[in-house]
């Protein structure tokens, strides 16, 4: 953008906040605040745009303050738009028919987990629900995978869906194997960590036979297109999302306001 058009992009954004805080003002105060004779805008001054633009180049934190600001804006409307989505799947989010649960199956705090196999963030993160439900007994994770990496993620995805099948009493066992494998989560050795826990090819295959991941795909492609998760890990956590690896202690305070005031974010 040209240095005028960025002038006049600011000018815009300086008129629209003045504009509102006038109205505001009048709304306070109950007066309404004095209306021109002519309805036609005054013209600026012939050097208006040479003296915001310096205003700017002797300011540029202003800039920063705008960008800020656009930026938690669209952060709330994320926000809400999660908010919105996350009221009307509580059964698809909270209530898993395709997902495998670890924690307490019983908790009454959920935390939700959109995540990839091969997701090198995802892999560091499973620490932080380690963490999580070691000191938190009333909390339960529920594990939704959305295979966003490629092919080999896919073909895990479908492994790691017939082992769920197959033995949902060891999932927890293959899902830290796999996860903390440290090598590349691909159909083969999806197969051998299933394999290691007692789950061999053949039961592997007559649950991707009786069971086809594509219904679980689907729903967890969805749920997450609706609210707008852009990358994995991303967290539900009550009413609130928490997209990208926010750690333990972010997770953590979430859970706490829950338990504080019934919401994600307590005001």
């Amino acid at each position: 953008m040209s240095s005028k058009g960025l002038t006049l992009a600011v000018t815009a954004i300086f008129a629209t906040a003045i504009a509102s805080a006038a109205a505001t003002t009048a709304a306070i105060y109950h007066f309404a605040p004095p209306q021109p004779a002519e309805t036609a805008s005054a013209p600026a001054p012939a050097d208006f745009d040479q003296r915001v633009h310096a205003y700017l180049v002797n300011n540029p934190e202003v800039l920063l303050d705008v960008q800020v600001a656009l930026q938690q804006k669209q952060v709330d409307e994320q926000q809400a738009q999660a908010s919105e989505v996350i009221a009307q799947n509580q059964d698809k989010l909270y209530l898993p028919a395709y997902d495998g649960v670890m924690g307490n199956p019983d908790g009454d705090i959920t935390v939700v987990e959109f995540f990839d196999y091969n997701c090198g963030y995802c892999r560091r993160a499973l620490s932080d629900m380690d963490d999580i439900i070691a000191n938190n007994d009333d909390v339960r994770f529920v594990l939704k995978e959305i295979p966003v990496l490629g092919p080999e993620s896919e073909a895990a995805q479908r492994i790691s869906y017939a082992f769920f099948k197959a033995a949902p009493d060891k999932y927890e066992d293959f899902h830290r194997a796999l996860m903390g494998s440290g090598s590349r989560a691909t159909e083969a050795t999806a197969r051998a960590v299933a394999a290691s826990l007692g789950v061999d090819d053949l039961a592997i295959d007559k649950a991707i036979a009786d069971y086809p991941a594509e219904e679980a795909l689907q729903e967890h492609f969805g749920l997450a297109g609706a609210l707008g998760v852009s990358g994995t890990p991303s967290y539900i956590v009550g009413d609130v999302m928490l997209p990208g690896a926010v750690g333990a202690d972010r997770i953590q305070e979430t859970i706490d306001n829950i338990r504080a005031c019934g919401k994600g974010v307590c005001s």
